[in-house]
């Protein structure tokens, strides 16, 4: 059975103007996800079919529900987290 095991970075705090980054780099995370299946053929649909590959999320990302727009913040605040964690980017020098 699978076993997810991010690498921690609880132990990463971001400079506080890399925060105000979270929010647009949210937004890119739901406009690269539904560029995405619009090129696979999805539509938009209010309720989930992947049968016709409908759903209700292909929407812009200000008509989100509260839910997923926290899961697009995590998925950016996460990837900067990890770029400072594996020394990609050194916030002190910033």
């Amino acid at each position: 059975m699978y076993e997810p095991k991010p690498i921690d970075t609880s132990d990463v705090t971001l400079p506080a103007e890399w925060l105000v980054l979270t929010e647009r780099l949210a937004e890119n995370v739901h406009e690269v996800w539904a560029a995405g299946r619009i090129a696979e053929g999805w539509t938009y649909g209010e309720a989930k079919d992947v049968e016709k590959k409908k759903t209700p999320l292909l929407v812009p990302y200000a008509e989100l529900p509260e839910t997923e727009k926290d899961y697009d913040r995590n998925t950016a605040l996460e990837t900067m987290k990890i770029v400072v964690k594996l020394g990609l980017v050194n916030i002190e020098t910033i």
